[in-house]
C-alpha cells in the first residue's frame, strides 16, 4: 500500500469494532484501483486524492459511509449509486458489514472512472444559491439559555450571522428534546469560549 498516512490507520483502529474491517477494506481496494492515490484527512474523516479528491470514507456510530468527491458526474453503470447532494460521501448507502459493499471489481470500476474525471479536469456544477436567505429566528428558549451566560451571551452577539445561524440550527434540528438540550448546553459552553460550531474540524 502506497502512500498511507498514520492518521487513518489511528482514525480505523479508534472506530467502532464492526467499522474496522469495512474501513481497512474500502482503503485496500481504493489502493488497488488507483496506486498513486494520496490519504488524508479533511474534515475529520478519511480521504483519497488523485489530481484532486477521488473519494472518501467515515465511520459513526451505527454505520459506515463511502462516496465519491464528483459522484453526480459518474456514469453509474450498475444503479448501485444513491446521489445526495454535489459532494455526498456516502452514495453507497449505509454500510454496517462487508457484505453491504460492493464487490472489488465493480468499486474499482467506480474508481477508476472517478480518476479519470479528475485527470481530465472535471469539475462539479456551480449550485446555485438563493440570493435571499430568510432571516434568522431565534427561539426564546435557545435566547433564555444564551443570556443566563453572560459571556456566551456577549460573544453570541459579536458573531457573524452564518456563525449564528449554525448554532441555531444544530439545537433547533435535533430529533428530540433530551438531544436538543443536550446540544444547548454544548452550545452555551462552546459559545462561551468564543469557538465556531465547528471548531472540531477546523485545522
Amino acid at each position: 500500500m502506497r502512500s498511507t498516512d498514520k492518521r487513518i490507520d489511528a482514525y480505523i483502529a479508534r472506530s467502532a469494532e464492526f467499522a474496522r474491517p469495512i474501513l481497512s477494506h474500502l482503503r485496500k481496494v481504493v489502493h488497488r484501483a488507483c496506486p498513486e492515490v494520496q490519504e488524508t484527512i479533511k474534515w475529520g474523516f478519511p480521504h483519497f486524492e488523485y489530481h484532486g479528491i477521488l473519494c472518501s470514507m467515515a465511520a459513526f456510530k451505527q454505520h459506515c459511509s463511502f462516496g465519491f468527491w464528483k459522484a453526480t458526474q459518474l456514469s453509474d453503470p450498475d444503479g448501485i449509486l444513491s446521489r445526495i447532494g454535489k459532494t455526498s460521501m456516502g452514495q453507497f448507502g449505509r454500510l454496517t458489514n462487508l457484505s453491504d459493499i460492493p464487490s472489488e471489481a465493480i468499486l474499482a470500476k467506480y474508481i477508476r472512472e472517478a480518476m479519470r474525471l479528475n485527470e481530465g479536469g472535471t469539475t462539479l456544477p456551480v449550485q446555485r444559491r438563493s440570493k435571499r436567505k430568510k432571516p434568522l429566528r431565534i427561539p426564546p428558549y435557545f435566547a433564555r439559555a444564551i443570556r443566563a451566560n453572560p459571556k456566551a451571551s456577549r460573544v453570541f452577539k459579536n458573531f457573524s450571522p452564518s456563525m449564528k445561524r449554525e448554532y441555531v440550527e444544530w439545537v433547533t434540528e435535533a430529533k428530540t428534546d433530551a438531544t436538543r438540550q443536550k446540544r444547548l448546553t454544548t452550545a452555551v459552553v462552546w459559545i462561551a469560549q468564543g469557538k465556531n460550531r465547528n471548531w472540531k474540524y477546523e485545522k
